[in-house]
């Protein structure tokens, strides 16, 4: 079962609940606003380490670019012995120079020797145990000239004096220019090429190649920048502790992490060489989902549009975006690759969501007290109300409705709960008035006079339906009953009379007619003010009759609705009494039927039932109008003289079953037949048979 409160209780709910819905959608508002500045900040942010990445790209390989292509077109791409080659150190060093990034400058040979310089430091960790204290720069060389191929490493100083040479075989045996991936597509190119990173050779770092094909088309000159400096780049725009940052190529391959340790795993063979990394081995959870979205970006994400991404790792949320880094038409493209947790990201907005909640509970504090007196304050009068309806269901009028509250609709439902008393009150004393009339003569003029009555208008005619007319059976009007034989009838039919067509209408235009519609009412219509012709309909939703009402003034709509709602009793009890009416006239016409069917079955007493209720008739009426004796006191009810009228008219009823020898004699002693003369014809019978024998 359904649990009840109080009103009190609801309405302090309602309050609170909209408070709190109020000051959740503030919140939320809130939050959402402050979401959406946190996350334009963070693509902001993302954006702006795209483009510092693409500068600092760019910054790296400018001057890498310049230096290559001078580098193709100097004589050391002509030499043909080291000591050719070292003359050109100078033009390497100030090359070296100009960029921090640009890790060695070097010449393959199409005869398989090599040249390089090198700066010191950014070659491999076990080649730093080799350096010299001092040096700076190292020369790497291979010459294929001799039986066997010669590598040498010479390492300089700042100022380029020699500080050690040693020997590499196993250099020269394993590195062959002619087989690294720049020469071939350098040589193969009249144009300077740049190579996708890669894990170089030597340093096992992570680098690109500029290469230019020197003039002649016997060497290459080659460049290698390391990219070292982009991962200390992204180390420092981090702005949350939990915030990754990677580049990585269209493969999935990290080139820049702020961890540059990860970005190298180690061979799976012993001889084996070391690979980069992708983004699912680097060792962050929350970059390995992000694998799959780069390796699908360009087909998805076409040109310079950056995805954003929202990723649960073990139970935390992240957000993430893909940004390119090069131009649209870059072979090799290259992305930058965040992730940051929504905890981190969305920390404002939830610090801004508890303080709307600690106000939240504040407010709630504050105004429950209030919110619940006034709330008694209002369901106090409610209360009364709901009593007197209680008394009102149990049909108690005695006492008005007196409740005097601050609340307009609350004083309106008072004032109508009285309003309603009294229509309830008057019609149900009308409806019992209507119900305890028996006569059905005597029904419709007081039938009528009720109306009025309820209705407060002037006159008023009542029509009974017979066939296509309205045939008026009582009118009233202020100063008492007129005879209705003096009006005419109504011909229901919109080509008939106007008051007859406007009574046909009336059920469907609310019962409302004008002046002109009765004017063939004469003196009982002067001086209306409206006229409201009322339909009564049976069950059937027949037309039994229709009231015509003539009032001083125009009728309102609740007025007008009254009288409606009582013709349809005025029509059920109308119905009902002539079901009555019709139903004792049949009873009537039935005994009087089996009286005339009595006396017909004979001709000495023809006649007798029918003068019986007559003489019983006057009879009672002179015990009725004796005032003295023994019948001074004697008096019948209308249901009295029915009950005497029936029992007369019945009192010879049982001889319907009497034969006809009993009732068809002349006299008292007469039957049809002597049957005397049957039993003498047996005795002579008898006695003749006796002679006989």
């Amino acid at each position: 079962m359904r649990q009840r409160y109080p009103l009190h209780i609801h309405i302090s709910t309602l309050f609170l609940a909209l408070i709190l819905v109020v000051c959740g959608v503030l919140a939320a508002i809130g939050y959402k606003l402050s979401s959406e500045l946190l996350e334009a900040a963070a693509a902001d942010r993302t954006t702006r380490i795209s483009r510092e990445a693409r500068i600092e790209m760019k910054r790296i390989v400018e001057p890498a670019e310049v230096a290559t292509r001078l580098l193709s077109l100097q004589q050391l791409t002509q030499a043909r012995s080291l000591e050719q080659r070292l003359q050109s150190l100078e033009f390497l060093r100030q090359a070296l120079a100009s960029s921090p990034a640009l890790s060695s400058l070097y010449v393959g040979y199409a005869t398989g020797d090599f040249f390089l310089l090198g700066r010191v430091g950014h070659g491999a960790d076990s080649e730093a145990a080799r350096v010299p204290a001092t040096a700076a720069y190292v020369v790497q060389s291979i010459e294929r000239a001799g039986i066997a191929p010669r590598g040498r490493f010479i390492y300089f100083d700042a100022a380029l004096r020699a500080l050690r040479e040693d020997d590499r075989p196993d250099y020269a045996a394993t590195y062959d220019p002619r087989r690294r991936i720049w020469f071939a597509e350098a040589m193969a190119s009249s144009e300077q090429i740049k190579t996708p990173p890669y894990l170089f050779f030597s340093s096992r770092k992570v680098g690109v190649t500029l290469a230019n094909q020197a003039s002649g088309g016997q060497a290459v000159a080659g460049a290698d920048i390391l990219l070292h400096s982009l991962g200390q780049m992204l180390a420092k725009q981090r702005v949350t502790p939990g915030m990754q940052l990677a580049i990585v190529d269209a493969k999935g391959y990290a080139l820049a992490y702020e961890d540059t340790s990860r970005l190298v795993r180690a061979a799976a063979e012993a001889d084996g060489a070391p690979t980069l990394a992708r983004l699912d081995q680097l060792g962050v959870p929350a970059l390995v989902p992000l694998l799959a979205a780069v390796t699908g970006h360009a087909n998805k994400h076409p040109g310079q549009e950056t995805q954003t991404l929202r990723l649960d790792v073990d139970g935390v949320a992240w957000r993430a975006s893909i940004s390119p880094l090069g131009p649209e038409d870059d072979a090799n493209p290259l992305y930058l690759v965040t992730t940051i947790p929504e905890s981190e990201l969305m920390a404002g907005a939830l610090k801004l969501t508890q303080h709307s909640a600690i106000a939240t509970l504040i407010v709630l504090l504050l105004t429950i007290p209030f919110t619940w007196l006034l709330a008694r304050s209002i369901s106090r009068s409610l209360g009364r109300l709901a009593g007197e309806a209680e008394k009102i269901r149990r049909f108690e009028f005695s006492q008005p409705i007196a409740i005097d509250s601050a609340i307009k609709e609350v004083n309106q439902l008072a004032v109508t709960m009285e309003a309603m008393k009294h229509t309830i009150r008057r019609f149900l004393d009308i409806s019992h008035a209507v119900a305890a009339e028996q006569s059905f003569d005597r029904l419709l003029p007081r039938l009528l006079a009720e109306t009025l009555s309820a209705s407060e208008a002037r006159a008023g005619v009542l029509y009974l339906a017979e066939g296509k007319q309205l045939l008026p059976a009582s009118v009233v009007d202020s100063g008492g009953a007129a005879p209705a034989a003096e009006l005419p009838a109504v011909e229901l039919s919109s080509a008939g009379p106007l008051l007859g067509a406007a009574l046909a209408d009336g059920v469907a235009r609310a019962g409302r007619l004008q002046r002109e519609d009765v004017a063939s009412l004469g003196g009982l219509g002067a001086g209306l003010g409206e006229a409201i012709a009322v339909p009564l309909l049976n069950r059937q939703a027949e037309l039994v009759g229709a009231i015509l009402l003539l009032c001083d003034a125009p009728s309102d709509d609740a007025r007008l609705s009254f009288v409606k709602a009582f013709s349809g009793s005025a029509a059920v009890s109308l119905e009902s009494k002539a079901l009555i009416k019709a139903q004792k006239d049949l009873f009537e016409a039935f005994i009087q039927l089996i009286a005339t069917a009595i006396d017909a079955k004979s001709p000495y007493t023809g006649g007798h039932c029918a003068r019986v209720p007559e003489l019983t008739r006057m009879l009672a009426e002179a015990a009725c109008k004796d005032d003295r004796g023994a019948y001074r006191d004697f008096q019948l009810s209308d249901d009295d003289w029915e009950a005497l009228h029936v029992a007369a008219w019945l009192h010879d009823c049982g001889k319907v079953t009497t034969p006809e020898y009993v009732v068809d004699k002349a006299t008292k002693l007469e039957t049809i037949n002597d049957r005397i003369h049957e039993v003498r014809m047996r005795f002579e019978v008898l006695k003749r048979d006796a002679e006989i024998r």
